[in-house]
């Protein structure tokens, strides 16, 4: 049996005890209402929310001579630094991708969300993501969804920025070998934690071959004029 209500059964003792006494019943006010959540609307590509420091240890300072007070942290140098964004689908993978390029490989993180498991869209995380790489402040970026696939074609959308959805070491190695890719997606549904880390570590060392992937690359690139010219015949 489950216990009663304290509160319904101090209602109901005052009630009697007020009849009884022939005096009128207490006021009672129904149990208030738990408000209702707002919606979470939240602006993904601001960059200052999130940004982590990289790791570095400090310089080290003579013995005796303490850090002065207020002394300016260590930037983050954007050579060493990944952008990493993640839907609710890949909030878990991105948290322990997030953990490992920043604890193992030693890359500062710029962290554009999502930060819980509520409902996030998609393109709005790939978005920052992208523009955290396009814009110089991040050297790679990484976009985790369920499938990866949405993500890769919202981060796409931003120019200057080659995301590729990838399943496995291979496909990573030939997206950076040949394709230099800047960003990389995955889908939390299709790889495990262990196989998402290795392929994340061999992404981010290994090289573009240049060569005549350089000139496949450049007309990937120049691919993105057709936007400009499909904007000046709606004009």
């Amino acid at each position: 049996m489950s216990d009663p209500d304290r509160e319904l059964v101090r209602r109901l003792v005052a009630q009697a005890v007020a009849q009884a006494l022939g005096e009128p019943a207490p006021a009672t006010s129904p149990p208030s209402a738990k408000p209702a959540r707002p919606a979470r609307v939240v602006d993904w590509t601001r960059p200052t929310p999130g940004d982590v420091m990289p790791l570095a240890s400090p310089a080290p300072r003579a013995a005796g001579r303490p850090r002065a007070a207020g002394a300016a942290a260590v930037k983050p140098d954007p050579a060493r630094t990944v952008a990493l964004g993640g839907d609710h689908g890949g909030f878990a993978l991105k948290e322990s991708l997030k953990r490992f390029v920043q604890g193992e490989l030693g890359y500062a993180v710029i962290d554009c969300g999502a930060y819980s498991t509520d409902a996030v869209d998609y393109p709005d995380i790939a978005r920052a993501v992208a523009e955290a790489v396009t814009s110089g402040r991040a050297h790679r970026g990484i976009v985790v969804d369920a499938a990866g696939i949405g993500s890769t074609m919202a981060a796409n959308r931003v120019p200057g920025a080659r995301c590729a959805l990838c399943h496995d070491v291979p496909t990573v190695l030939n997206s950076r070998a040949h394709n230099d890719a800047n960003l990389l997606a995955l889908g939390s549904n299709v790889v495990n934690v262990g196989l998402a880390r290795q392929m994340v570590s061999t992404w981010l060392k290994t090289p573009f071959e240049g060569g005549r992937h350089a000139r496949r690359v450049a007309k990937i690139m120049e691919l993105e004029r057709y936007r400009e010219v499909a904007a000046e015949r709606k004009e």
